[in-house]
């Protein structure tokens, strides 16, 4: 994939982000630990709570990330931030003012994919990349960057009681798509673990799907 920027370029980028945000990296860990425990806790206002989260996290990474820095460098970002931002509004809409998500257990397999997701977003990416040359700050960081905030909403999306809406799923696919390429010229080996959350949620929804039509049809087959 041919790229308006250089690694270095592309990383420096996110030296001068991570710089100019701090501590905000900070409210995003404690908001990811949050948004975990409440998951797995029901209270009367942990579906919207997590959404919340959820929401707030694209619509940040849409404005202060794409388009405040990201469009210094590639002017595509301005559609990227777009995207971003309609996803957080999608998020809040769906998610908090119509409930739509429900989050809780689901089958053991979408639970353990989920909590590796997650542990992989929060921890395993950040470590990859420290081992890879590119540690803090010149490197993408969860909560505030597009690629391990993704892979945390995937992970997310796969502890829910109900189908996930469509409209929730287009656009972190998209972007999975788009910036796995783009990871692989640019040497961000650990955004592999992007594509791999992409597929796992598809197939995940995917299998919901056609559990639900067998069972309209009579046939319960268990989801993954």
């Amino acid at each position: 994939m041919r790229l308006p920027f250089t690694p270095d370029q592309f990383l420096e980028v996110f030296a001068r982000y991570n710089t100019s945000i701090w501590p905000v990296h900070l409210v995003a860990y404690l908001l990811g630990v949050a948004a975990l425990i409440l998951a797995n806790r029901k209270t009367p206002y942990s579906d919207r709570a997590v959404s919340g989260i959820l929401a707030l996290y694209w619509l940040w990474m849409g404005i202060a990330y794409h388009w405040l820095h990201f469009a210094a460098i590639n002017r595509a970002a301005y559609v990227f931030g777009a995207l971003f931002v309609l996803q957080g509004i999608l998020l809040a809409w769906l998610g908090v003012v119509r409930q739509r998500l429900v989050f809780g257990p689901g089958s053991r397999g979408a639970s353990v994919l989920g909590g590796l997701l997650a542990a992989y977003a929060m921890v395993v990416y950040p470590l990859i990349g420290s081992a890879l040359g590119h540690g803090y700050p010149r490197s993408p960081s969860f909560g505030v960057a597009p690629c391990p905030t993704t892979i945390f909403t995937f992970a997310l999306l796969l502890w829910t009681e109900k189908r996930v809406p469509v409209a929730l799923l287009v656009v972190p696919l998209v972007w999975s798509v788009i910036a796995s390429g783009a990871a692989l010229s640019l040497g961000i080996r650990e955004d592999i673990g992007l594509l791999v959350a992409g597929l796992i949620a598809l197939a995940h929804a995917l299998s919901r799907r056609w559990m639900e039509k067998s069972s309209d049809r009579g046939t319960w087959k268990k989801p993954l």
